[in-house]
């Protein structure tokens, strides 16, 4: 990218960051692994606004991702050497600050580049109570910034897509209308936002692959055309692969519905088309837009209490028991105490075998949690009563750690502005402040309607085996909800999938989720199913609701329960 002055030529836009602590050296790696016009970097989740909240707490000039100051001393050099624009939301609650602090690195390092950065979407003053309020803004500031000459550009809670539909923007002049050629740039900034995840990392069928392939999975890039098509790779020689499953699973992460709506567009997922145009790499086509909502997302940061745990481990027989019995010591202490916490949850994970040759084998774990707005209720009293349990409860009686004080933790929630509400403002390397606009031309999100399935296959034998010998699965969090992408990779497994794996199906397979609103999302270009699973992560990652509280493990738990599969397909 160069200049002010749209080009048609492809833009080279590749990807050093899916989150806040991800590969210290990736920023090194992409800027000398092959050639690049832009190098973006994600930085930011629902957690680590929450994470830089508290930060600023402890240091109003802080607020924004360190390691990207330390990531471009190394690398600062480089991208301005190799003429490589850096687009990044490291600036997280700050990035006013942290554009000043990159102009002063680059001042120390004699490095002549040109910093601007994007503001306008804290909204904190306006939701008392909050620790951190920030609007999700699209990509017009960032390619405001990039057309005044901008060499790095940083901002605050941007959507992740907007990373890449910014520098698109700048590049190819697109109007704010271009919504086709939008969808398809933000169909590939989300195929990038997550890193390594596109490239083989968490991938479903990575057994399909030699070990040594997904050992260091490189960094993601895209290669995307003035038409909005793109096509998804990596640089030559680096670890991992990019084909369709790939590209599939991170298109499925962490979405919802056929329509996938954010600040610039709203981008149709059932009609992107993939295909496999060589080895390590994969054509997005066929992707279509419509106007974006007229309000954007605001993520709601605030602490909810203070959170403490202790975990008990029950050897050899009786575990049942063993587990009723410490269970019912504590509710009675709990019962007595001056102060009961407010929340009390148990779980029992029965990980001991009968007849076990080790200790740790014959052992199972029950997780006790405590959550209540007074540290002392979490502390003081869980605290007083496990420890004096010791020598008065189960035979073998042991914990993993004893409990602490108990530690705040954060509640995540969201809510809608208009777009017109949120003031975003490009401040460009000379310092001037431009107004960037909101979307001129709106539509009101709905649910795009389901299309009919296509016919069942014929039947015939079945063998009871694991879903995932047929269908690969990623899963993810948006607040206190999950999504659980399936996805399968013949058409014949197709036509078992859309008519076996219902939402009712669902259900009986993930009996957590019996009690809770899940509903599936069809997208039969992919061959994917899509589940949105209300509640089951509670009051979001920070609240630590339950075993694994950013879903991470639910696909793969999916894909282990067993269903009647026909032999066909195994």
């Amino acid at each position: 990218m160069s200049g002010s002055l749209p080009s048609p030529r492809p833009l080279r836009i590749g990807n050093a960051s899916g989150f806040y602590g991800d590969r210290f050296d990736a920023m090194r790696e992409m800027l000398t692994g092959g050639p690049l016009d832009v190098l973006t970097g994600d930085y930011l989740a629902e957690l680590t606004m929450l994470i830089l909240g508290r930060d600023r707490l402890k240091n109003p000039a802080g607020g924004y991702a360190r390691t990207f100051l330390r990531q471009l001393e190394e690398c600062l050099g480089l991208a301005h050497e190799r003429g490589v624009r850096v687009v990044a939301n490291a600036g997280g609650l700050n990035p006013a600050g942290l554009a000043g602090a990159v102009r002063e690195l680059a001042g120390r390092l004699g490095i002549p580049v040109r910093v601007a950065h994007v503001e306008g979407d804290d909204l904190t003053r306006g939701h008392p109570g909050t620790l951190a309020a920030h609007a999700y803004l699209g990509g017009a500031g960032i390619a405001a910034c990039l057309r005044e000459g901008a060499d790095i550009v940083v901002t605050g809670r941007v959507t992740d897509a907007a990373l890449v539909t910014g520098p698109a923007v700048a590049h190819f002049g697109w109007a704010q209308d271009a919504y086709d050629r939008l969808a398809g740039a933000v169909v590939a900034g989300h195929v990038l936002e997550c890193g390594t995840q596109a490239t083989g990392g968490n991938y479903a069928f990575f057994g399909d692959h030699p070990a040594g392939r997904l050992r260091r999975p490189g960094f993601p890039l895209a290669e995307l055309h003035e038409d909005g098509t793109s096509v998804i790779t990596k640089h030559d020689g680096t670890g991992g692969l990019v084909d369709i499953g790939t590209v599939t699973a991170q298109l499925l992460y962490e979405t919802s519905g056929a329509r996938y709506a954010g600040p610039d567009v709203t981008a149709r997922l059932d009609s992107v088309t993939l295909s496999q145009e060589g080895p390590d790499r994969v054509r997005i086509a066929g992707v279509r837009g419509e106007a974006p909502p007229p309000t954007l997302k605001v993520g709601l940061n605030r602490l909810g209490g203070f959170r403490n745990e202790v975990v008990f481990v029950l050897t050899g027989l009786d575990i049942e028991a063993k587990a009723a019995l410490v269970r019912d010591q504590m509710e009675t202490a709990f019962d007595a105490a001056t102060s009961r916490p407010a929340e009390v949850r148990w779980e029992l994970a029965r990980t001991d075998r009968p007849d076990a040759p080790t200790e740790e084998t014959a052992s199972a774990l029950l997780r006790l949690v405590v959550r209540d707005p007074d540290q002392d209720a979490v502390g003081r009293t869980l605290g007083g009563a496990a420890v004096e349990l010791a020598l008065a409860s189960y035979p073998g009686f042991h914990v993993l750690a004893p409990p602490g004080k108990g530690a705040p933790y954060g509640v995540f929630e969201d809510s809608r502005v208009p777009q017109d509400a949120v003031e975003q403002v490009a401040v460009l390397p000379d310092g001037r402040r431009v107004p960037v606009a909101p979307a001129r031309a709106t539509l009101v999100l709905e649910p795009a309607p389901q299309p009919d399935p296509p016919e069942p296959p014929p039947a015939g034998p079945t063998r009871r085996a694991p879903l995932g010998l047929v269908a690969g699965a990623r899963s993810g969090d948006k607040g206190g909800d999950a999504n659980v992408g399936v996805w399968v990779r013949t058409d014949d497994a197709w036509r078992w999938l859309v008519h076996e794996l219902t939402a009712d199906r669902f259900r009986s397979l993930i009996p957590e989720s019996r009690q809770l609103d899940v509903v599936r999302h069809v997208l039969p270009n992919l061959r994917a199913l899509n589940f949105v699973v209300g509640g089951i992560l509670g009051e979001g990652v920070a609240a630590q609701h339950r075993f694994d509280p950013q879903a991470k493990g639910l696909g793969e738990w999916l894909r282990s329960r067993h269903l009647d599969i026909p032999e066909a397909l195994l």
